[in-house]
C-alpha cells in the first residue's frame, strides 16, 4: 500500500493498493522506448541490488508512476506477488524467447519456482508436449499437477536420452534453460531439435560450454535475456480473470518477525519441499 509520493508522482495515491515489478524503469530513456526496461538507463533491475530492496516496512520505489501497477479491487494480493518477478520472468525470458507454439514441444530444465511459472505460461500456447525435467520428485510431482505432460528426473546423459525417446529422436522445439549450471544448459543442447531454440533463463555464475562443433549446421537460436516486466499488465488480467493461478506456487507462509526462519526454510527447499515463501508484513 502507498504511504506517501513524491512531487514527480501522478498515477498513485496514498492508500493505493499497489504491486512492485522487480524491475525499474523511467519509460523515457533509449532501452525502455524500446521495451527493455531491464537496461534502463537510470532504473532496470536495482531493488535489491543496487538499492535496498522491499523486504521492509517501508520501501522507496524509484520512477513509481512507470514501476507499480494498480491492484484491481477483489483480486488475491498473495497470487500477485508471483507478478513482481518469477511470473514475467518465466514468461518473457523462457516462453516468449522460446517462441512456443501450438503442437510444438517444449522441455523446461530445472522444476523451480521459474522454471514452473515457464510450466504455467507455456500452456498459454498450447504445445502438444511440455517435458518437465529435474532431479527433485516433489517438484516433478509438483509439475506434473500444473500441467506438464512428461517428467524426466535424470539431468545428464541419460535424462538426454529419455527427452529423445519422448520425442521419437527428434528433440524438443523449445529448451528452456531455468537453472543457471553448466550442466543444465549442455543438457538443453542436448535435446534441442534442428530449428528449434535454447531460451536461457537461469543467472549463470561460472561459464557453459557450447558446442558448435556438433550444432553449427543445426540451425538454432539460443536467446538470453533478463526480464524486462513489459508482461506485467497482461499476466495481471490474466490472474485477475482466473486464467491462470500462481498462488499454487505458495507453499509457505511466514511474519515478518519470522524472516530467518523463512530464509532458512528456502535455503532447505529439498527437505522442506518449498517452493514461493510468503513473509507478510
Amino acid at each position: 500500500m502507498v504511504e506517501e509520493i513524491g512531487a514527480g508522482v501522478t498515477q498513485f495515491k496514498p492508500g493505493s493498493h499497489v504491486l512492485i515489478s522487480c524491475i525499474s524503469s523511467c519509460g523515457k530513456c533509449e532501452a525502455c522506448r524500446k521495451g527493455m526496461y531491464s537496461h534502463c538507463a537510470t532504473g532496470g533491475w536495482i531493488l535489491g541490488h543496487r538499492i535496498d530492496g522491499t523486504q521492509a516496512e517501508y520501501v522507496r520505489i524509484p520512477h513509481a508512476d512507470t514501476s507499480l501497477y494498480l491492484i484491481p479491487a477483489g483480486v488475491e494480493e498473495e497470487a500477485l506477488v508471483m507478478l513482481s518477478d518469477i511470473l514475467p520472468t518465466g514468461f518473457e525470458c523462457g516462453v516468449l524467447n522460446g517462441k512456443v507454439q501450438p503442437g510444438s514441444s517444449v522441455a523446461i530444465v530445472g522444476a523451480g519456482p521459474i522454471g514452473l511459472a515457464s510450466l504455467l505460461t507455456a500452456q498459454f500456447y498450447s504445445p502438444a508436449e511440455i517435458i518437465m525435467i529435474d532431479p527433485d520428485k516433489n517438484r516433478l510431482a509438483v509439475a506434473a499437477r500444473f500441467g506438464a505432460t512428461a517428467t524426466v528426473s535424470a539431468i545428464d546423459a541419460a535424462g538426454a536420452k529419455e527427452v529423445m525417446a519422448l520425442t521419437g529422436g527428434r528433440g524438443v522445439d523449445t529448451a528452456i534453460e531455468a537453472v543457471g549450471v553448466p550442466g543444465s544448459f549442455v543438457l538443453c543442447e542436448d535435446i534441442i531439435a534442428p530449428g528449434g531454440t535454447i531460451a536461457n533463463v537461469g543467472v549463470h555464475g561460472t561459464k557453459a560450454d557450447l558446442h558448435l562443433e556438433r550444432l553449427w549446421s543445426h540451425n538454432i537460436t539460443i536467446t538470453t535475456r533478463l526480464v524486462d516486466t513489459v508482461t506485467t499488465p497482461m499476466l495481471l488480467k490474466t490472474v485477475q480473470s482466473g486464467r491462470i493461478d500462481p498462488a499454487k506456487l505458495i507453499t509457505h507462509r511466514f511474519s515478518f518477525d519470522q524472516l530467518l526462519e523463512a530464509y532458512d526454510t528456502f535455503g532447505h527447499a529439498a527437505s522442506t519441499q518449498a517452493l514461493k515463501v510468503i513473509i507478510a508484513a
